[in-house]
This record gives C-alpha cells, sequence and structure tokens, in this order.
C-alpha cells in the first residue's frame, strides 16, 4: 500500500503582508495611548471649569493604573482561551466604552469610572497586540518589529500632548479635547478588525507562527525570583512613579509657575516623548553591545535627580526656540532652564525603560518570565496609582496655582525624593550583579538560567 504523502507545506506571509499587519495592530496602541495622556494637558481647564482639585485630577490617572493591577492576573488567560484575534477586539471594545463614559459628563465620579473601564482594556489591550505581534514575526525582525510598534503608540503620546496647539479651538471647554480623545480610541476597535480581517484571510494560504509568550502571574514561580529581580522591580516602581504622575500635572504646572500658554506647555513637555522615541532603540543597541545595564540604570535614575530642582529653583530671562519634528511644524518659546531639564528627563525615560525590561530575562528562568513581567507590570501600576494620588495631595495641601507657583515645590521634592532612591536601588543592583550571584547584566552575553 503506498505511503500517504505529506500535504505541502504552505508558504510564510510575505514581508510586505507582515509589516501591514504590524500597522493595523499598532493603531489600536496609537488610540490607546493619545487617550491616557489626553488628560493632562486638560488638568488647567479641568480645575478652572469643573472645579476639580488636583488630588481628583491624579486620582483620574490613578483610577487608570488600579484596573490593571487585577486584570493584569486575568488578561493573559483571557487571550490563552479566545485568542489573539478576540481578545485584541474585546479590549479594544472596553477601551472605547470607557472612553465615551469619560468624556460624557463633568461628574467626576463618572469621569474616574470611566478612566477605570479605560484602564482595564487599556493594559490587557498591550498585552494581546504585544502577544500577536510575536505570532507574526517570530524569528523574523521581531525586536525591530516591537520597536516599531512603540514608535507608533508613542505617537500618540505625542499627539495627545500637543493637542493644544493643533487642535487650539478645542480647548475653550473641557469636553471637546476629551471627544477628540474619543475619536482616536476608534482606532482601538478599527485596528483591530483589520488585523482580525488580515489574520484570517492569511490562514487559508499561509503558514502563520504561534502566539507569542503572554506576561501573565503564575503564583508558584515567584519563590523563584531572586534578590536581583526584586531590586530591579523596586526600581522600576520608583522611576516610573517619578515620570508619569508628573506629566499628569506637567502642563498645569508649567502654565502656573512660568506662565507658559497652554500650547507651548503641551509642546514643552513633548519633548520628553520625542527624546524617548528616539533615544530608546539607540540605548537598547547600547546595552546590547556594551552590557553594563546595572551601570546604565545608575545614570539613567541619576540624571533624573538633578530635573526637578532645576524645574524649581533656576530661573532665567533666557528662552529658547524649539523646532519639533510634527507634519505641521509645531514651534514654541520656553525658559531654557525648562528645555534642558526636559532634555534631561528624555534621555533618562529613554535609557532606563530600554534597559529594565529587557534584564528581567537575564536573571529570571525563561519558564517564569510572564510571571516575571506580569508582576512588576502590576507592582509598577500601584506606584502609579499611589503617586498620582500623593503628588495631587500635596499640590492641593500647599495651594499650588496660578496666584502661588511656589506651592508645586513639595511635589518636586517628592520626585527628586523617587530619584534619589531609584539610583540607590540601581547601585544596589550593580553591587549584586558585580558580586558572585551575578547574572550576567554588566556583561555582553548573559549566563542562561537564574
Amino acid at each position: 500500500m503506498p505511503e500517504a504523502t505529506a500535504p505541502p507545506a504552505l508558504p510564510a506571509p510575505s514581508r510586505f503582508y507582515r509589516w501591514v499587519v504590524l500597522v493595523f495592530v499598532s493603531l489600536a496602541m496609537f488610540g490607546n495611548y493619545y487617550f491616557y495622556d489626553a488628560l493632562s494637558p486638560l488638568a488647567d481647564i479641568l480645575q478652572k471649569q469643573l472645579g476639580f482639585s488636583d488630588q481628583q485630577i491624579g486620582l483620574l490617572n490613578s483610577f487608570y493604573s488600579i484596573a490593571p493591577i487585577a486584570t493584569v492576573l486575568i488578561g493573559g488567560i483571557i487571550i490563552d482561551r479566545i485568542g489573539t484575534r478576540k481578545a485584541t477586539l474585546l479590549f479594544g471594545v472596553i477601551c472605547l466604552i470607557g472612553a465615551i463614559l469619560t468624556a460624557a459628563t463633568s461628574r467626576f465620579f463618572f469621569m474616574a469610572a470611566g478612566r477605570f473601564i479605560f484602564g482595564m482594556g487599556a493594559e490587557s489591550l498591550i498585552v494581546a497586540v504585544t502577544t500577536a505581534i510575536a505570532k507574526w514575526f517570530r524569528g523574523k525582525e521581531l525586536s525591530f518589529a516591537f520597536g516599531v510598534n512603540l514608535l507608533i503608540a508613542r505617537f500618540g503620546t505625542m499627539l495627545a500632548q500637543s493637542s493644544p496647539s493643533w487642535a487650539k479651538s478645542a480647548y475653550s471647554n473641557w469636553q471637546t479635547p476629551w471627544m477628540i480623545g474619543v475619536g482616536f480610541v476608534t482606532l482601538c476597535v478599527v485596528g483591530p478588525l483589520l488585523y482580525w480581517i488580515l489574520e484570517v484571510r492569511a490562514e487559508r494560504t499561509h503558514s502563520l507562527g504561534q502566539a507569542g509568550d503572554i506576561d501573565k502571574i503564575v503564583f508558584s514561580d515567584i519563590k523563584k525570583f531572586g534578590v536581583s529581580y526584586w531590586y530591579l522591580v523596586i526600581l522600576c516602581v520608583l522611576f516610573y512613579s517619578a515620570i508619569f504622575p508628573f506629566e499628569t500635572f506637567a502642563v498645569k504646572f508649567f502654565q502656573h509657575s512660568r506662565k507658559m500658554p497652554l500650547a507651548d506647555a503641551g509642546l514643552l513637555l513633548s519633548i520628553l516623548t520625542v527624546c524617548t522615541m528616539i533615544g530608546t532603540p539607540l540605548f537598547g543597541y547600547l546595552s546590547d553591545r556594551v552590557g553594563k545595564r546595572a551601570t546604565l540604570m545608575i545614570v539613567g535614575s541619576g540624571l533624573l535627580i538633578p530635573v526637578f530642582m532645576i524645574m524649581g529653583y533656576v530661573y532665567s530671562d533666557r528662552t529658547m526656540t524649539v523646532n519639533l519634528p510634527w507634519p505641521w511644524s509645531a514651534h514654541f518659546t520656553a525658559p531654557l532652564p525648562l528645555v534642558g531639564a526636559m532634555g534631561i528627563m528624555g534621555v533618562a525615560f529613554a535609557l532606563v525603560p530600554a534597559v529594565i525590561w529587557p534584564s528581567v530575562a537575564y536573571i529570571v528562568d525563561q519558564k517564569a518570565l510572564g510571571t516575571a513581567l506580569g508582576l512588576m507590570t502590576m507592582v509598577q501600576n500601584i506606584g502609579l496609582a499611589g503617586f498620582n494620588f500623593v503628588l495631587g495631595s500635596a499640590n492641593d495641601h500647599w495651594h499650588a496655582s496660578e496666584a502661588n507657583p511656589s506651592g508645586y515645590l513639595p511635589m518636586l521634592y517628592i520626585l527628586t525624593g523617587l530619584g534619589l532612591v531609584a539610583m540607590l536601588f540601581a547601585v544596589l543592583l550593580r553591587i549584586r550583579e558585580t558580586g558572585p550571584h551575578a547574572h550576567g547584566l554588566e556583561t555582553i552575553t548573559a549566563k542562561s538560567g537564574s
């Protein structure tokens, strides 16, 4: 009896097709990032028109960060059960519902509930998109594909931060900027739908890769993590808590402390995002070439220490006109010390994230990597939720306002303290990684395992 011949292997999708898929699935990240960062340019308007306190403004981002503390436990399980196509669409719809509720009413309770729902969808959407990209690019330019995905996502951040310059008339009231954000969040649904169509079409005629590893927590894995991992977690929480909560109040702070117009203040903040878009892949390449990852984290966290004191105490009549690489040729004028401070912060925010997340893979076993990354993300969001509330409460307590710009100084002291302690844990990490328990963070090639 003749042997049955195996069916011919299906070809892999073309390179062009894969990059089209990447662009469409990244649209969801673009809309996600835009709506998260739409709050900062709105802070002063929410205070003036709706009477929100800084504590309430901080809580709007705290509620976003609280949601992933729970959903990181179940988001990965949902993706496992229903697959990346359904998961990206499901989480995108949740994002849209949350965005609509946020923009629908001036009542703080409903606006906060909307941010919470948006956070539930947004962080799980990021995991689903990451999983989808790994499915299409595993073994084929995967690192570069993730870099392009992040570039598209952060363009959403830049667009939101600069929105007072290209949508100036929208900022005459509190609701229109939110509604513009809702328009961009529709991409969280449109992108996954287009991705679904392309993937279903490709499955009929091509061989696709397997879905990537998902960052979900398996509690039995936690006991396997060593001291270096926990140093990384603490450093991550402290560093990110000095960046994102500051962004919540940054535009309002620039307006009140240096009398900057709203549009210029938003563009000044966007320097931070421009630096990360350019610098993160460059620093990632550098760390791959020279190692010294713990040392780079010391440098990055140390850069935060002078930044906030420059903002609070260094005054100068000299200004600087900055031209940003925008499609609409945006330019603005700002005090020279603030431009310098934001540039330094941008370098720090490009350097540490480029090194800290890949470092986890060097110090935990590959089988526990999903748990390690998921746990670090969850703890990071606890810190973000807490410090958004703390900074808002500090501003209210010391009556920070346009009439009392010195009331922002306690916020700057807190942020400086976070930078100091972050650098301390980076030093402790380097001491351990240059001793007998090293995992290879300071070398070019890491040891295997943990």
